[in-house]
């Protein structure tokens, strides 16, 4: 597989990308944003992973979205949906068929950094829903962003597909406080929640027998070539996923085979010893006490809180406090 722009010379680097870049490097347990894995071909690569068999994150949150959708959404009659990290809006379809049967015309903002995929995603919508106006909006959610003005009320709020999880309790809290500062009093917050469970069963959904896991996370180290002239050799990274128990979060990492050093302009020279890892995500793992303690923290309340017959996932609503 081909590099994309391997140490190529980088056109209008954000500095702040580079600020963050060499600061998650220069940590003794080096670490990289996870939005740094999301260039279309990422975002098209993580499509694939919820379609694997050892995902079940994604099946699960559909199966209690078509279920109480329809409930939920009847109750609020939303007539805007904003939605965080929206990707393809595959299970986004499902709150819009729900918003479709109550309100006669809404906005659907979906939100998400990859401009391109968020295109294709905003054109797919439009032509399947001719009601609904589709105002996507390309960001970075762990930072303040603009929404249109003046959304029509209410408005539906949802972070799905259990992205609360990739950010540790206090950048959690933060992104919670932002939506919550945003919402008016009719306004509602809607979260799908990965449960905690035996460990083996987490980290073979994070690490998977086909290897799609492994070619996301690698999929990084390429971004980091193609928008900052970055000279990762893609190929002397392995994947590595596993559940750390004492703060419930699995965690991947890339690991260097070999001692290398790479060069990232405007950021410095960064040395890694064989073995020695950069962590790209964690996906921590809540329960119920978790993420009230989260909502309590960012002036948010639980209304609704609907799990699998298993256990494996939640869906929750929640209104401003």
């Amino acid at each position: 597989m081909t590099d994309l722009a391997q140490g190529a010379p980088a056109a209008a680097v954000d500095p702040a990308v580079l600020r963050d870049v060499a600061e998650g490097l220069s940590r003794p347990q080096k670490e990289l944003s996870p939005r740094f894995f999301y260039d279309e071909r990422g975002s098209r690569l993580f499509e694939e992973i919820t379609q694997l068999p050892e995902y079940y994150l994604t099946r699960t949150e559909r199966a209690l979205l078509q279920r109480w959708m329809p409930e939920w959404v009847g109750g609020l009659a939303p007539r805007a949906l904003v939605e965080l990290g929206a990707g393809s809006a595959e299970k986004t379809r499902i709150v819009l068929d729900a918003i479709a049967a109550v309100s006669r015309s809404a906005v659907y903002v979906p939100v998400d950094v990859s401009a391109e995929f968020l295109d294709e995603t905003a054109e797919r919508i439009r032509a399947a829903y001719p009601t609904i106006d589709v105002i996507p909006v390309v960001a970075d959610m762990t930072a303040p962003f603009a929404l249109p003005e003046r959304l029509p009320g209410p408005t539906l709020h949802a972070f799905l597909g259990s992205t609360i999880g990739n950010f540790a309790p206090e950048p959690a809290v933060a992104l919670l406080r932002r939506v919550r500062e945003r919402m008016g009093e009719t306004d509602r917050f809607l979260m799908g929640v990965d449960l905690r469970k035996d460990p083996a069963r987490l980290e073979a959904a994070y690490d998977d027998a086909a290897g799609v896991t492994a070619e996301f996370n690698r999929n990084m180290l390429r971004v980091l070539n193609a928008i900052a002239g970055a000279d990762f050799d893609v190929d002397a990274w392995t994947h590595r996923a596993f559940y750390n128990r004492q703060a419930h979060w699995i965690e991947m990492h890339l690991v260097s085979s070999r001692d290398q050093s790479v060069s990232i302009p405007g950021a410095g020279v960064f040395h890694f010893a064989a073995g020695e890892s950069i962590r790209t995500e964690i996906s921590a793992k809540h329960d119920r006490a978790s993420v009230e303690a989260m909502f309590a923290a960012a002036g948010l309340g639980t209304e609704r809180w609907m799990t699998d017959d298993d256990g494996l996932y939640a869906i929750t609503l929640a209104a401003p406090r």
